[in-house]
């Protein structure tokens, strides 16, 4: 029987890994062994690394790609992608070769606002709560000055703080709203170092405050913290051009390939199950990217998905349609990202992602992202509503299954030359491995 272990952040990793392969691992000098090959050989950069996270034994890598040819606003890009997925990458490739010969991609940002709360409870009138909050706002502005005051001399800061009544949800729950411009950096401690001091305000000001009853001074602040959900931190990426420029290839006539692209973002509009399939393909792009370049893929996740939901229903992120012979296709999602702190700083190979991107500024970087989803929702429809997802899918997944089968370099070329002229399928690929050996 495993005992639990004190003091386990204090080992060395060398004890670390030996106590988890130990304890946790059917075959210990196998996994040890494992972990230890992950180490990076430069002793520096492996300490950078485990300084990331806590309790670090070994790092997990993933494939860094690039996706080349995307012409964005008339500028041309090389996009770095970190994703363990087939085909994503050759996909977005694909799908920015078709647009470059097309006019490329279009985007703007429609706006860079943030948002923090501080969530509290107050027992008591809310007309008088409302009149100490006037009275007190330029107090937590000035209170956090010394927090805001390097922001500000860029251009940021705090935009907005107001007073909002949830107690119809809850009763006695009020928020402090806030919002915030953060330029370049994703902002997330700057944001809650603001929050904390207003709060800290808020509660100590209520208590000299002549007009509350000693009920009223008594505010319970609950917790002060940002909000994934951006909803004004907003950019959209599009691509048109005229339905006879759609043609792919002799099995489908352009206008109909356009039709059959409205139909499927249609679908996708109005069936949940489908949107939520259509929507994971875009964040295969957008995640890739915001991986690539430091960024907090489960923040982006989860406020993108909070904006697909916000009328109520789980819909499309993507748009289309066809007017006056123009196709046109596009994408609004919100992104609060950075390329300054964090990781942008420390990780090289993030360093260098954002050098080939030609060291983009956050509200530039928002856009390529956007393009990335964009281009990987078009792939996807595209071979949806022509060939089938699977046949270019299980191609680019042909070397998974060949690894997992343990064919030699040898056996991969002739397998893959095989495939070039025939259905791809697991089943297919297992037999035709088994007929190598006859």
């Amino acid at each position: 029987m495993i005992s639990p272990i004190e003091g386990f952040s204090k080992l060395t990793q060398e004890q670390k890994i030996d106590w988890i392969s130990e304890n946790y691992t059917q075959d210990q000098n196998a996994s040890k062994a494992l972990l230890k090959k992950y180490w990076n050989a430069d002793t520096e950069l492996q300490k950078l690394h485990d300084e990331f996270i806590e309790n670090t034994i070994t790092n997990y890598y993933l494939p860094f790609g690039i996706a080349p040819n995307f012409l964005i606003n008339n500028k041309l890009y090389a996009i770095p992608m970190a994703i363990e997925e087939s085909s994503v990458v050759a996909a977005a490739s694909k799908a920015a070769k078709f647009w470059l010969e097309r006019g490329g991609f279009k985007t703007q940002v429609l706006g860079t606002e943030k948002i923090g709360q501080v969530h509290f409870m107050f027992t008591g009138e809310a007309q008088k709560l409302k009149s100490f909050f006037t009275k007190i706002k330029p107090k937590l502005l000035q209170s956090a000055a010394s927090i805001t005051k390097n922001m500000e001399k860029r251009g940021g800061g705090v935009t907005e703080i107001e007073l909002r009544n949830i107690t119809s949800k809850i009763d006695n729950y009020f928020q402090l709203h806030c919002t915030f411009e953060t330029l370049d950096a994703m902002g997330a401690n700057f944001i809650n170092s603001c929050l904390e001091q207003f709060a800290e305000t808020f509660k100590a000001e209520a208590q000299s405050y002549a007009d509350f009853t000693e009920t009223e001074k008594d505010i319970e602040i609950v917790m002060s913290i940002l909000s994934n959900y951006v909803p004004h931190c907003l950019v959209r990426a599009e691509v048109s051009c005229p339905v006879d420029d759609l043609q792919i290839d002799s099995s489908i006539s352009a206008q109909e390939f356009a039709e059959k692209m409205v139909q499927a973002v249609a679908i996708a509009k109005v069936e949940p199950h489908r949107a939520v399939t259509h929507n994971k393909g875009i964040m295969n792009g957008v995640d890739a990217v915001i991986l690539a370049t430091g960024n907090d893929f489960r923040a982006v996740e989860a406020g993108i998905h909070a904006y697909a939901a916000k009328e109520g229903s789980y819909t499309s992120l993507t748009d289309a349609r066809i007017e006056n012979g123009i196709f046109s296709f596009w994408i609004e999602i919100p992104l609060a990202l950075g390329t300054v702190g964090g990781l942008t700083s420390l990780h090289p190979l993030v360093k260098l992602a954002l050098e080939i991107l030609q060291e983009p500024s956050a509200k530039e970087l928002m856009q390529i992202v956007a393009v990335a989803g964009l281009a990987q929702n078009f792939a996807a429809l595209r071979s949806l509503v022509t060939t089938g997802i699977q046949e270019g899918h299980m191609k680019m997944h042909l070397l998974n299954i060949l690894n997992q089968l343990g064919a030699t370099e040898e056996e991969k070329k002739t397998l893959v030359q095989h495939f070039k002229n025939n259905t791809a399928t697991h089943s297919a690929v297992v037999e035709a491995y088994k007929n190598l050996g006859n």
